[in-house]
């Protein structure tokens, strides 16, 4: 259960949760952390058979308190409630979840302490859904604002943010002094570096990157294929997981169990769109760059991108089960994939970590040795890594520099690392949930936030004109152009999107 916080003594941490370099709105001095650690509580038990037994609790807390150098004291929000508006929790107001773990239970005494120690309030709201979140908050901006103080959650799609940023929309997070982007808590997503633009920050996201592409594999299948399903988390943790190794499992789990000249069982099941993305940023190549100005830049010509393009298009034709036409002719439904896998008929698949999580396809996928998950293989010229999809938070430009700040303050404070948990992924506790083994839980998703990187064209207004149809979708295990090919029917598009977002 929660102690109560009026009990509590603050004092620093002995090691410092976080580092802030912080001054009031309109300062310049630097604010001070308390540094006096209060004594330990010394209780003597009473001799006296009459008197009532005595008890006092007072602890030493872990935190330490940020200070306004204009008063000496805590900074204090006036009482303020920030309210972070997503699409996806609902409200944990009045009545946050009970604590299952330790460590829940220290992010929420160390929340409840922050609230208390700042005089504010913060809770997150669903105002929305993931089609409009983006334009409300291009509509809450333009409006003016209210009397309200929110954070924003957005997404990159659709390049809406973007243009509300280039049109003056979003504060610039840069110029709020309690924001550190050197901090752990900024670094270990480093997605806020898909919104810089020179000098000025306009998005952010705190805490590690969630993991996403991987490669699922039936332990069950590759055994009876003869291959140690152990030892490609073995590759894994010794990096040589490698699209070599890989093509060699692929090669030995594509099976005719029977020799009548039909394959029983693929080597691959597999959103093509996703891995073709997940081999080109493995071999270190990229569909769109930032040149010294911070101009976007056409990237999916060089040599890194076009090796992994040709590498992935031909793992598709080789070891990719296309799916079944219907009676009428017509092609598989875009998600047949998952049900080959699921049923057996294929070894490995590649998509997003989700899919094993509760409430998804692949929670209660049953085989007879269970299910293994590693980070995508990495190319000859690239590394394990994983691309960052996690949402961005704004703070509306309509907002006075007061305001923006409390909001800010407020947001940073609430996401910080909880003293004792610096390290600690929290991905890892909500993998165990899902169906995963153990080692995908403590290896492969701690190794994929450590092992992120973002996409740029993500950002880029209407990108889905060149990313889908004429490109992602054009590569496949049936796919008769070239590669080549496929982006001469591309290209003019690709860069027409790039210029104008320069613009």
């Amino acid at each position: 259960m929660r102690r109560p916080m009026a009990k509590k003594v603050l004092a620093a941490s002995m090691a410092a949760a976080m580092t802030f370099a912080l001054t009031a709105c309109g300062e310049t001095a630097t604010p001070v952390a308390s540094t006096d650690v209060a004594p330990e509580a010394s209780v003597e038990a009473s001799t006296d058979d009459a008197a009532p037994e005595a008890s006092v609790e007072e602890e030493v807390s872990k935190y330490t308190v940020i200070t306004d150098p204009a008063t000496g004291e805590a900074y204090d929000l006036g009482g303020i409630t920030v309210t972070i508006r997503d699409w996806f929790t609902a409200d944990n107001f009045e009545n946050p979840a009970e604590p299952k773990t330790d460590y829940e239970e220290a992010v929420n005494d160390y929340r409840e302490w922050v609230q208390e120690t700042y005089n504010f309030k913060i809770h997150t709201v669903t105002m929305g859904d993931w089609g409009t979140v983006n334009q409300d908050f291009v509509d809450y901006v333009s409006a003016g604002g209210d009397d309200e103080t929110y954070v924003f959650t957005t997404h990159s799609g659709g390049g809406t943010i973007l243009s509300a940023m280039k049109s003056g929309l979003a504060y610039d997070l840069a110029t709020i002094d309690c924001l550190d982007f050197s901090d752990k808590m900024f670094t270990d997503n480093n997605c806020h570096a898909l919104y810089t633009f020179g000098s000025s920050i306009y998005a952010m996201h705190t805490g590690p990157a969630e993991p996403r592409t991987g490669v699922y594999f039936n332990k069950k299948l590759l055994s009876e294929a003869g291959i140690d399903p152990e030892s490609i988390y073995d590759m894994q943790a010794n990096d040589t997981w490698t699209w070599e190794e890989f093509e060699k499992m692929l090669a030995q789990t594509t099976r005719d169990l029977d020799n009548d000249g039909t394959i029983d069982i693929w080597g691959l099941a597999v959103n093509e769109g996703v891995a073709t993305s997940a081999a080109v940023f493995s071999n270190g190549g990229s569909y769109v760059t930032r040149d010294a100005e911070g101009k976007f830049v056409y990237n999916f010509e060089s040599a890194e991108t076009l090796e992994a393009l040709e590498w992935i298009l031909g793992v598709f034709q080789k070891y990719d089960w296309n799916g079944p036409a219907d009676e009428e002719g017509n092609a598989a439904s875009w998600d047949y994939y998952q049900g080959q896998f699921k049923s057996g008929g294929a070894a490995f698949l590649v998509d997003q970590q989700y899919c094993a999580a509760p409430g998804n396809l692949f929670a209660d996928m049953e085989t007879e040795d269970g299910l293994g998950f590693v980070m995508f293989p990495k190319g000859p010229k690239g590394s394990l890594i994983q691309t960052a999809q996690d949402n961005m938070y704004l703070i509306p430009a309509c907002y006075d520099a007061d305001k923006a700040w409390k909001a800010a303050f407020a947001y940073s404070m609430w996401n910080a690392y909880v003293p004792g948990y610096e390290d600690y992924n929290p991905f890892i506790n909500t993998t165990r949930t899902g169906n995963f083994d153990t080692r995908a839980c403590e290896e492969t998703v701690p190794l994929m936030g450590a092992n992120s990187t973002v996409e740029l064209q993500a950002i880029i207004p209407n990108s889905g004109e060149f990313m889908d149809a004429p490109f992602l979708w054009a590569i496949g295990p049936d796919t008769t152009s070239t590669i080549s090919e496929i982006i001469d029917g591309m290209r003019d598009i690709a860069k027409q999107y790039i210029d104008e977002a320069n613009q």
